[in-house]
């Protein structure tokens, strides 16, 4: 028998269950802008969230249901494209250099707080400068985890054996 348990995320207000966790797998660079492994000291990770240097939402061009923490898992894939553009306006972020990113594997945690469809993002209910157009899953709490090479899917995907890892210090 499987048990559950209830919890809430008294920084997110968010209550969910403690059962084998969901992941979602981002290209990077954007999974490293997620999660900033870089940070380790919460402060500086304050500082950075207030600046807009954490990626604080993640763009989709479909909706999902599912609300609390989640897995970041990294895709085989890299975003040349996109590693361009946030070098170009946010020189001030310390991107790694192109082939220094972990790729195929959890490389951290995260709480989805909402699921904004365009039409309201676009209205003025999305104001972060990560946002680009499609559906907006607000993250909170992010927090770089130890790689795990896992193998990714599409949508969210559950990952056995997550939930220790992934539950919210």
């Amino acid at each position: 028998m499987c048990q559950t348990f209830l919890r809430f995320d008294i920084a997110t207000g968010v209550s969910y269950l403690d059962a084998p966790m969901k992941a979602l797998s981002v290209r990077q660079p954007w999974a490293w802008l997620l999660i900033r492994p870089d940070l380790t000291d919460p402060a500086l990770r304050a500082v950075a969230l207030a600046a807009g240097e954490i990626k604080d939402v993640e763009n989709r061009t479909w909706a999902t249901k599912h609300r609390g923490p989640f897995l970041v898992h990294a895709g085989q894939a890299f975003d040349m494209e996109g590693y361009l553009w946030v070098k170009r306006l946010f020189p001030q972020i310390p991107l790694p250099r192109p082939g220094r990113y972990d790729l195929g594997g959890i490389i951290g945690r995260a709480v989805l707080t909402e699921s904004i469809p365009p039409e309201k993002a676009r209205n003025g209910q999305v104001k972060s400068r990560w946002y680009m157009g499609e559906h907006a899953f607000m993250v909170a709490n992010s927090e770089p985890l130890p790689f795990r090479k896992v193998k990714g899917k599409l949508n969210f995907f559950e990952v056995p054996g997550a939930t220790a890892e992934a539950a919210p210090a």
